[in-house]
């Protein structure tokens, strides 16, 4: 009779990503203005070097006839320039319509897309505004990318953005 010997060996990935949650909300002023437009928006992920790691979402006209609505995306300029001129618009899962004044919650699964592949770092996120006979505007939020940790950030725009929290969770 012949003995077989089994031996259970666990299987870890390497870089693999915890499941957790990266909660961005954006504020947008609702402004008093003669004619208001509401703002296309980008946001997106820079590595400590500056180069673009990860497009998380694209606010904009998206159901505008003919796709009118992605020649205005290069307001939106240093997004723009930086990533998003390289893009075949709409992008599934990033682009969508404008949001009105007020808070606006996007949360992302740390374990899906572009984000599952940050390596541990120093991070800043983005979020950039250009309103229709209005102004622009950039945010900026450093943060530190430790998949397993739990962390908060937060900053403030002057007039096209308001209050903008980043919440990283496990």
């Amino acid at each position: 009779m012949r003995k077989v010997l089994m031996l259970a060996v666990p299987v870890v990935m390497a870089g693999a990503a915890q499941a957790g949650t990266l909660e961005l909300s954006v504020e947008i002023p609702k402004l008093t203005v003669a004619e208001y437009h509401r703002p296309y928006l980008a946001i997106w992920i820079e590595d400590a070097n500056g180069k673009v790691a990860a497009n998380l979402s694209v606010w904009y006209d998206v159901d505008l006839k003919d796709n009118e609505g992605e020649k205005w995306l290069k307001d939106i300029r240093q997004w723009w320039r930086r990533t998003g001129r390289t893009l075949d618009m709409p992008v599934d899962g990033v682009s969508s319509p404008t949001k009105p004044p007020g808070k606006n919650t996007v949360k992302f699964d740390t374990a899906k897309g572009s984000i599952a592949n940050l390596a541990p770092g120093e991070y800043k996120i983005i979020v950039e505004a250009s309103r229709e006979v209005g102004g622009k505007e950039l945010v900026e939020i450093p943060f530190k990318w430790a998949p397993g940790t739990e962390t908060t950030a937060s900053a403030s725009g002057k007039e096209e953005l308001g209050a903008i929290t980043l919440k990283l969770t496990k």
